[in-house]
């Protein structure tokens, strides 16, 4: 398969399961603020490093599954930076899955223009290495927050959640090659 083609996978997947929670529980998660969903991410980001370096888990969601929520709560993030606080908080499935589209066809975007520029380095990192580098958006994401979302050289928080969720979808497709 392609990197276009494993993108694509990746996404339908965790797509299917965004959709089917907010049929479940609607859109429940408007009510994050942008910091809630940088921790949210965070949360997922740091069981992800701790089972790395113990080398054991003791719950049952597995680091696969945690890089599925980290990918659909950097959507969140996006599609929350995207709404106006004003606007309600419960939103139709098909208005949600046109948000999801849309955020991934922009990350897509993204992703092939970097892979042109960078020559899929990606390939050769370590689960690791996405972990930490999720991490630290999520720190750069906390200190834009702080900084009242101003910035002097530095991307906003929507590159960051970009960043994020290719990252997520770059280590799932490792993990689907069996490489972590």
């Amino acid at each position: 398969m392609t990197t276009n083609e494993q993108y694509d996978k990746v996404i339908e997947y965790c797509e299917n399961i965004f959709i089917k929670k907010t049929s479940d529980y609607g859109t429940s998660w408007r009510v994050y603020r942008t910091i809630s969903v940088a921790d949210q991410i965070y949360i997922k980001a740091k069981r992800i490093r701790t089972i790395q370096q113990k080398k054991e888990q003791r719950i049952g969601d597995n680091i696969k599954s945690e890089f599925e929520g980290i990918l659909n709560y950097a959507i969140i993030g996006l599609i929350q930076l995207e709404l106006n606080s004003d606007e309600p908080e419960q939103l139709d499935v098909a208005i949600v899955k046109k948000m999801y589209d849309s955020k991934v066809c922009e990350a897509k975007k993204l992703m092939q223009d970097k892979n042109h520029d960078y020559g899929e380095a990606w390939r050769e990192m370590t689960q690791e290495s996405f972990t930490d580098l999720i991490l630290a958006k999520i720190l750069r994401i906390k200190q834009i927050i702080a900084n009242d979302g101003k910035t002097i050289a530095s991307e906003g928080i929507d590159a960051n959640f970009f960043d994020i969720l290719n990252y997520a979808i770059f280590a799932l497709i490792l993990i689907d090659e069996s490489k972590h």
